[in-house]
């Protein structure tokens, strides 16, 4: 790890405790005495300058702690609004940007992974990054050909860092095995090893982001810039003129736009895997951008970013997986707890009791038992102090079900995307999307 992620982690390890520890103590013994100040205003304006430190850090990583913060902007909307609330605005930064590399590490990037004479084919580059991903920033510019391009330019030091990160996380998964015997850690996280060096590799994410932009090239709804050009840690797409992403509708959109834009999220990424054989495994705002009507009203959605993808085996999302969901939600816990033995959720010598199998499941299934659901904070606030409460039953069974490598990504997209749902407060026909797109779900004719 280079010199910068380890200063940077060191931080982040100290800000870990003080929100709720030390920031908390100090407003409260010292609040009153400040200029007049109340405790609490006093403790709130610790928590934001707390929360802007927690931006600059994960930033600077440029690895798997800016992955994590990616995540946790994703998951928020399942944390208390007194503890979610000061950090939401920077952790939604994260979704759009971060802080930026210098201008000579860009063209020296550019140099190397597209010639000597990179500015005769990018006869124009934007001076600062328009974006900022976990791994790599992205420049506005110009091919020579007129068309407009983004210009992705991968971090240096990006890949090491990450790989350190994910040994740290293999040796840590050998420690917590024994603890969690209904899970198989070690395939586990070598599957995870495997995906996120296939992110750090743009070669891949070029032939991704080419084959979901021909499948979906002149569909009415959603738009994905094609490839321009490709080097090891340079990426060049087509332009996608959009004034904001997901996280502005998150922030001040209209009900409208918020139903229209959950509705159009929904469909890609259920439809993605039957046109492409891959699935978009990177559900964060940043990556969905907003391209309204000209009369401004919601129009259609661009789709970014496809370093995270999942390539599925049978060319499509699993049966298994549709068909389990349906069973879940008829509530046949017998035909439940046998599917999930045999797609290796649980494990032959685990025990679990089927009831408090469907109940943990729940979140999972309740969007799907109705024609509209409504997403919300409150919601999903509620299922995750459920399911992590240790008086539950539910947390009984979460530590007793094993993730198949095979449904890691899958997993990842399903639970930040019911995040963006919950953040968007939307409603969708979530039931009519799946009986469309996702397979087994629909009842056996």
């Amino acid at each position: 790890m280079t010199e910068l992620p380890r200063r940077a982690a060191a931080r982040t390890a100290r800000l870990a405790a003080l929100p709720l520890g030390y920031a908390g103590r100090t407003a409260l013994g010292f609040g009153k005495r400040i200029g007049g100040q109340s405790a609490d205003a006093v403790l709130s304006e610790i928590q934001q300058r707390t929360a802007e430190q927690l931006f600059r850090t994960l930033g600077e990583l440029k690895g798997g702690a800016m992955k994590f913060g990616q995540a946790m902007s994703v998951l928020e909307a399942a944390l208390p609004d007194e503890l979610a609330g000061p950090y939401r605005e920077q952790l939604t930064r994260l979704q759009d940007s971060a802080p930026p590399m210098p201008t000579q590490q860009v063209r020296d990037a550019l140099e190397r992974d597209l010639g000597v004479d990179w500015r005769d084919q990018l006869v124009w580059l934007d001076g600062g990054p328009t974006a900022a991903a976990s791994i790599g920033q992205v420049h506005k510019g110009r091919w020579h050909d007129g068309r407009e391009v983004a210009v992705k330019v991968q971090y240096p030091g990006a890949g090491d860092a990450l790989r350190s990160d994910l040994r740290q996380l293999a040796r840590f998964a050998r420690t917590i095995g024994p603890l969690v015997p209904g899970i198989d850690i070690k395939p586990l996280v070598a599957e995870l090893q495997a995906r996120t060096a296939e992110e750090l590799d743009y070669t891949l994410e070029a032939e991704a982001q080419r084959a979901f932009a021909e499948a979906f090239r002149g569909d009415p709804e959603i738009v994905v810039p094609d490839v321009v050009a490709v080097g090891e840690t340079v990426l060049v797409t087509e332009w996608l003129e959009s004034p904001a992403s997901l996280a502005s509708v998150i922030a001040d959109g209209t009900q409208d736009e918020r139903d229209h834009y959950a509705d159009l999220f929904v469909r890609f990424l259920f439809s993605g895997p039957a046109r492409t054989g891959m699935l978009h495994a990177d559900p964060h705002p940043g990556n969905f951008r907003v391209i309204p009507k000209p009369d401004g009203s919601p129009g259609r959605m661009g789709v970014l970013d496809f370093g995270a993808v999942a390539r599925l085996a049978d060319g499509g999302l699993p049966v298994a997986m549709g068909s389990l969901i349906r069973i879940a939600g008829i509530e046949d816990d017998e035909a439940l707890l046998e599917g999930l033995r045999a797609e290796g959720f649980v494990k032959d010598r685990v025990t679990i009791d089927p009831r408090q199998l469907l109940d943990y499941l729940s979140p999972f299934v309740e969007p799907t038992k109705v024609e509209r659901f409504r997403f919300s904070r409150e919601w999903m606030r509620t299922q995750f102090q459920r399911i992590n409460d240790p008086r539950s039953p539910s947390y009984t069974v979460a530590l007793k079900l094993n993730l198949p490598p095979s449904y890691l990504l899958i997993h990842r997209t399903w639970l930040g995307g019911i995040g963006v749902l919950s953040q968007l407060e939307a409603e969708a026909p979530f039931r009519q999307i799946l009986t469309e797109s996702l397979p087994g779900f629909a009842e056996p004719t």
